[in-house]
């Protein structure tokens, strides 16, 4: 048996797989193998040479599995090792670049805009894309024989009843609604409108638009300039400067159009201001008190100013896009370098 045992031991050495040592467990341990054969010598023996045969080669049995299988876990863990280097991947490579997304120029712009208002105290308020007309002209004094609701202008979807709303105004009017002429509102309203336009470098069928209202009382048109002033130079710097031009807004009475200096020539004149120092950004006003009125506000005790902006126009000037088109074209030669512009 100790020789035996020997042999096996010379054996694992010259052993270089699995293959093969499954082919010296069987020559050993196997059923005709020489250790298990040795079983067959017990019938000739002794009761107690009996006794100490067995325990002998019981022992012998262990210590050939144990060798065997230390061999076995040996071979395994060689393989691994080497299957491991043929497929090692060198981690100090720089990784490979992944384009990312990244939120659109307009959408930033409107994320600023929010922020800016809401540290001023403002709410948030979104409304639906398809409104009544109710909403959209009647109760903001637009009368049915108004050229705005010409089909050529607006999209209606059923009777002249739905449409795809053409400002964000009708979130003012809900909301009025709701405050029941008794609460103060201070609210920006962003969000898609839609018109019949032809499309062309500064005009889309589809733009953003962010409307603010303030109803409260002893408001005045110094109260809407202090706050339109303010966020044009968040948004422009501090040397902008802006001033109201008369107007005229269903909507809103008095009504101005309100420029800011031009950012390009700092006012001297150029090919974006057309030669007059000032851009247009904005259109507002004083809440008309037909408004009030018809959204349940006694315009005798409440006062307020609506202002709307252009979101695809502020983005165009504070970017220097020429073409409104680009913003909804998504052609990356174009949009990669204003977000290059953004992270400078």
């Amino acid at each position: 048996m100790e020789k035996i045992l020997e042999t096996l031991k010379q054996e694992l050495k010259e052993i270089k797989n699995t293959q093969k040592l499954n082919d010296l467990k069987a020559k050993y341990l196997g059923k005709k193998g020489s250790i298990s054969s040795l079983s067959a010598k017990l019938k000739d023996l002794a009761i107690e040479e009996k006794k100490e045969f067995g325990s002998k080669l019981n022992k012998i049995k262990t210590e050939a599995t144990n060798l065997i299988e230390d061999k076995k876990d040996k071979i395994e863990k060689e393989i691994l090792n080497q299957k491991l280097k043929n497929e090692s991947v060198d981690i100090t490579l720089p990784a490979t670049k992944i384009k990312t997304g990244s939120p659109s120029i307009v959408e930033k712009v409107i994320e600023d805009a929010e922020e800016f208002f809401i540290s001023m105290g403002y709410d948030v308020i979104e409304g639906p894309e398809i409104e009544y007309d109710k909403y959209n002209f009647e109760m903001l004094n637009l009368p049915k024989d108004h050229p705005a609701r010409d089909a050529q202008d607006t999209y209606y979807l059923k009777d002249e009843e739905l449409l795809l709303r053409s400002q964000t105004s009708p979130v003012q009017v809900r909301t009025m609604l709701k405050g029941e002429g008794k609460e103060p509102i201070r609210m920006i309203c962003p969000g898609k409108t839609y018109r019949r336009e032809d499309i062309n470098a500064t005009h889309e069928q589809e733009f953003d638009q962010i409307e603010g209202l303030v109803i409260d009382k002893n408001i005045s048109l110094s109260d809407l300039k202090g706050t339109v002033d303010t966020f044009v130079k968040h948004l422009y710097g501090e040397n902008v400067e802006t001033r109201f031009r008369p107007s005229y807004y269903p909507f809103t009475e008095p009504s101005v159009e309100i420029d800011m200096s031009c950012i390009y020539c700092e006012g001297s004149g150029c090919s974006m201001c057309k030669p007059k120092g000032w851009i247009t950004i904005c259109g507002a006003g004083m809440v008309h008190p037909n408004v009030l009125r018809d959204s349940g506000y006694d315009p005798n005790e409440w006062q307020g100013f609506a202002f709307g902006f252009g979101a695809e126009r502020l983005a165009m000037l504070k970017y220097e896009i020429q073409d409104m088109r680009i913003f909804h074209e998504n052609d990356l030669r174009e949009t990669e370098k204003f977000d290059r512009k953004e992270s400078k």
